[in-house]
């Protein structure tokens, strides 16, 4: 049996690759909507994927079933469970507790165990040419390396209202009833890790084992003694801020991503015909340097959205493609990087790159405002903006800030003042510089606090020790 993780680092989000050597099938669970790895995945091992699913509606990312079945003539299936608000509204086969996707010596049973979703499945798999009985689960956002998915996306994300609570009791009986229920040996490979927003502390561990969270895991000791409401409360408490495109990606999922195939490759652009369309308003420019090359000087009107470790995720925060229509023009040092970062965008929907330029020589200059944290006190600010999580804010703020997450704020001017100064800042800078460019797109006059919160408590801390360290006056 052959069982491949494929990981994105940028959204902390795994896919995987079961096939039967026996006889060159595959299933693909949870894929991603650029599907080149997969094929290639596939290709390498001399494998013909025959059947694509997912453990449930997505908010966190396309969606790649109905992509990578288009382009494999691969059977799809996805949840039929959740009831009627959460079907899925794409032809596909649905499947049900206890139902199984056979390919060769291979069986994968589903189980439904909602909770972070209504429809949510994991997957059993069981290698037929070993055992009879299961061996790994595929959990998708049920259970996590130390921790489980979070119930309350619905609320937060998807219009809910109070959902979280009934979410969180479906989870408690899952585990009881269903994980705990496995052998210890069973192995876990869950659909996300460390970093991501579908839990508050997901380890980084590729996998785990049933034995491992029964033995170690926060929720054990509820489940050991049978304390739901405990169990809800910790496992309400703390959970981040979700992301607001996280509402468009779960409408988007549950009614079938667009299926893209074959794509022209991202082409370079002239100056001319950038500054052209920057003067009609026709396009948006995303200069994709890092914060401290942007502050330095930029294009008037663009978005900073730096091409790194987090770029698919801050492009998200920054750009809406249902409320922006202009297709991105990206600066690139050149086509690959280009490439590269289009294919990722097409992970959270942004579909439309018109092309790319390798300098901002020739285009309208921008030098973004920026204050020290000393300057601070002399600026008149009708508002200074924390655009940290809620439990970085709670943890400690710069007196007078309000607090509204970068993942959030393009989704929430109604709550910032049209007019006057707004002073932004996050915990080091990259977070403030994506989302203080998003909110200049968007009419408004921001001003960054230069090294932001970091450069604050620094300046804070050196202050104290300045007085310290001064002999008192007599």
């Amino acid at each position: 049996m052959l069982l491949e993780r494929i990981y994105d680092e940028d959204l902390a989000q795994a896919g995987y690759v079961i096939g039967c050597q026996a006889t060159g099938e595959a299933v693909v669970i949870d894929a991603r909507r650029d599907i080149a790895e997969y094929l290639a995945l596939a290709a390498r091992h001399g494998m013909r994927i025959a059947a694509v699913t997912e453990t449930h509606i997505h908010a966190d990312y396309l969606s790649g079933t109905r992509e990578l079945a288009a382009a494999t003539g691969a059977r799809m299936y996805v949840s039929g469970e959740g009831g009627a608000d959460w079907q899925y509204g794409f032809d596909a086969e649905r499947l049900h507790d206890g139902d199984t996707i056979t390919v060769g010596n291979i069986t994968i049973r589903a189980r439904h165990t909602p909770g972070h979703t209504p429809e949510h499945l994991v997957f059993l798999v069981t290698d037929g040419a070993f055992s009879d009985e299961p061996g790994y689960m595929i959990s998708g956002d049920f259970v996590f390396a130390g921790d489980l998915g979070r119930p309350d996306l619905l609320d937060e994300a998807a219009g809910g209202i109070d959902t979280r609570f009934e979410g969180a009791r479906q989870l408690f009986a899952g585990l009881r009833d269903v994980f705990l229920t496995m052998p210890d040996h069973l192995q876990v490979f869950p659909g996300h890790g460390s970093g991501s927003a579908c839990g508050k502390a997901l380890g980084a561990l590729p996998s785990t084992t049933v034995g491992y969270e029964r033995r170690n895991a926060w929720w054990s000791r509820y489940l050991t003694a049978g304390d739901e409401q405990g169990f809800i409360d910790e496992l309400l408490d703390g959970q981040p801020d979700a992301h607001a495109y996280f509402a468009r990606m779960k409408m988007q999922n549950r009614e079938g991503p667009a299926i893209l195939g074959d794509r022209a490759p991202v082409a370079e652009l002239t100056v001319e015909a950038v500054a052209d369309g920057l003067e009609r308003d026709a396009i948006t420019f995303v200069d994709t340097r890092s914060p401290d090359e942007a502050h330095l000087g930029t294009v008037a009107g663009s978005l900073n959205v730096p091409d790194g470790p987090k770029t698919v995720t801050h492009a998200a925060w920054a750009y809406d493609p249902q409320r922006d229509a202009r297709p991105l023009v990206l600066l690139a040092p050149d086509q690959a990087a280009a490439q590269s970062i289009a294919d990722r965008l097409l992970r959270v929907g942004i579909d439309r790159t018109a092309g790319y330029v390798t300098t901002i020589e020739g285009l309208p200059a921008f030098v973004p405002p920026m204050v020290t944290p000393e300057g601070l006190p002399d600026v008149d600010a009708a508002l200074l903006l924390d655009v940290r999580q809620r439990t970085e804010y709670a943890a400690g703020h710069i007196p007078g800030a309000e607090q509204l997450s970068a993942a959030r704020v393009l989704w929430h001017l109604d709550r910032l003042p049209r007019s006057g100064t707004i002073v932004t800042y996050c915990q080091s800078g990259t977070r403030n510089t994506v989302a203080s460019s998003a909110l200049r797109r968007a009419g408004f006059d921001v001003v960054e606090l230069e090294g932001s919160y970091a450069a604050w408590s620094a300046a804070q801390q050196s202050r104290r020790n300045s007085a310290a360290a001064s002999p008192a006056l007599t």
